[in-house]
């Protein structure tokens, strides 16, 4: 069946990536770490203007969240089936994001704030692994208020499935939690993202408190492990892990969470009704390898374009594997104009 109009929905911080190929020497100079996502500090600051002078710069619409949105988007080629929304600047990359968002087929209800500029995220290569140092900036304005406007709610109405990466809990925890109360009313599908190694260890209290609602929960093998350390399990063990937090407490009316953990390159582990099942990954040869960002986000775009449309976790799983496997074959978090999946 033909996805609806619609049916999927994500909320999040749209941010522009700044993308360039930098060397170790960079990564020391400002502290930062591959495979990591941080958000900016005053250290990092002038790391945006020095990336935007280098040659090989790119500016690629980004944001983990609207990353995943358009990759399910790309793989369901039925215009307006997705719809997000967050807070831009009335800017150049604001317009930037507009017309991405409008190109790749994706209703966006931008909340358009003039107090600061769009945000922006720095994404540093190193021998084709990323590190993201994120400026929020006006992304960080979302208000609920937006949301409960009648024509961006109609988005929420519409929906079945609502997804939201873990970094908008930094933002606006009270629009999740209404969106998440929403879809346990609903009966509909509610999923998160761990998103980061600080989400899981220093937003541990809103990230508690929306996980009830929670029917899917993706994230990767160091976000699990940190997820287990803060609360003292004991285990690096990944199917483990998986397994404990599928069966964390659920809110009323939630029948029960699915956990989804990818490892780079080795197999995905999903957590449903007390087992856990692996999934082999498409493997890369090193030399096709461009960049990881935006693998994850891609992978949970793949993975909902399926889900959304009542496949099963198998053939979710294998579209979330096809989607990241084109990504990383990419610059960012961009694909080609159809996609090759069957």
């Amino acid at each position: 069946m033909a996805a609806s109009e619609g049916v999927l929905l994500g909320m999040g911080n749209p941010l522009l990536d700044i993308s360039a190929v930098v060397d170790d020497a960079f990564l020391s100079k400002y502290d930062i770490k591959l495979n990591n996502a941080i958000l900016a500090e005053e250290k990092h600051l002038p790391m945006y203007d020095e990336l935007a002078s280098k040659s090989n710069v790119e500016y690629i619409a980004g944001g983990a969240t609207q990353n995943s949105i358009r990759v399910a988007q790309w793989m369901l080629q039925t215009p307006g089936a997705t719809s997000y929304m967050g807070c831009i600047g009335k800017d150049k990359f604001g317009e930037e994001m507009k017309k991405n968002a409008q190109a790749a087929g994706v209703t966006a209800h931008y909340y358009e704030d003039e107090t600061a500029p769009t945000g922006t995220c720095a994404v540093c290569v190193v021998g084709g692994e990323r590190s993201l140092i994120a400026n929020l900036s006006v992304a960080n304005c979302y208000k609920s208020e937006h949301l409960k406007r009648p024509e961006n709610w109609a988005l929420v109405e519409k929906a079945k499935y609502i997804y939201i990466a873990g970094f908008f809990l930094t933002v606006s925890p009270e629009s999740i939690q209404l969106v998440a109360e929403h879809a346990a009313a609903n009966n509909k599908v509610f999923l998160m993202n761990l998103s980061a190694p600080f989400i899981c260890e220093f937003f541990r209290d809103a990230q508690e408190k929306v996980l009830p609602y929670v029917d899917y929960i993706f994230g990767n093998e160091t976000e699990a492990k940190i997820f287990a350390k803060v609360r003292g399990w004991e285990t690096e063990n990944i199917e483990e892990i998986a397994l404990k937090i599928s069966q964390l407490p659920l809110a009323s009316g939630k029948q029960k969470r699915i956990a989804v953990i990818t490892q780079g390159a080795d197999p995905v582990v999903v957590a449903e009704d007390g087992k856990v099942k692996t999934f082999p990954v498409i493997l890369l040869p090193k030399e096709k390898l461009v960049d990881t960002n935006g693998a994850g986000d891609a992978f949970v775009g793949g993975f909902l374009s399926q889900l959304v449309q009542g496949k099963s976790i198998e053939d979710s799983v294998r579209a979330g594997c096809y989607a990241a496997n084109v990504i990383i074959q990419r610059s960012g978090c961009t694909y080609p104009e159809k996609p090759d999946f069957n």
